[in-house]
């Protein structure tokens, strides 16, 4: 079966959905440990969380890269990531989405989210053709998501470099069955349309 480009796709339940972001040990390690963002945590500042586990090994490179070596499992309200959705402008102008440039540009200073949609990856990080959403908090969203929407925070730095034990072993069956179960997500019809074409 064909995927389609855009679609989230995630670990959830009922109630909450699984992001992904990668920090410091000064941030990340106490994060983990008090379920909650630490007084160092900006939250004037734009932050991305990524529902693809694969996706953030690509960006932290498997947790190597520097100020990305804690990889942190974020659960939160899933109504605060579909507020954040409804409510996101996207990162860049598409012809044929936006009325004109100056629309878009208008929207994006007053959204408190921004989407952007990269391919997702495969096990050895190579690019595949459907996309994986990122979704940028900044402002009211940034705040909310760090005071209101978090319901636990989980260190998953070790499964990090255990997948990727794995595929350097190329092992990829078993790497595979130690990445989260995330499956399509289901946002309401219309949420997504002001996303991409």
């Amino acid at each position: 079966m064909t995927e389609p480009e855009y679609r989230i796709r995630a670990v959830y339940t009922d109630s909450t959905v699984t992001v992904y972001q990668a920090y410091t040990p000064e941030i990340g390690l106490p994060a983990a440990r008090d379920g909650r963002f630490p007084a160092v945590w900006k939250r004037d500042r734009m932050t991305w969380v990524k529902p693809s586990f694969l996706w953030m090994m690509y960006r932290c490179g498997w947790s190597t890269k520097e100020g990305q070596e804690t990889v942190l499992a974020i659960e939160i309200h899933r109504a605060g990531f579909e507020w954040a959705l409804e409510h996101a402008c996207l990162s860049h102008y598409e012809q044929g989405l936006h009325a004109d440039r100056a629309t878009w540009k208008n929207g994006l200073k007053r959204a408190p989210a921004r989407v952007q949609w990269d391919p997702e990856r495969d096990l050895r990080l190579q690019p595949l053709a459907h996309r994986s959403l990122q979704l940028g908090l900044a402002g009211e969203a940034a705040r909310l998501y760090a005071d209101e929407w978090t319901v636990s925070i989980t260190d998953v730095t070790l499964l990090a470099h255990t997948v990727h034990a794995r595929v350097r072993d190329g092992d990829l069956d078993a790497a595979r069955r130690l990445l989260p179960p995330e499956r399509p997500y289901p946002v309401k019809e219309g949420v997504l349309a002001h996303l991409h074409r």
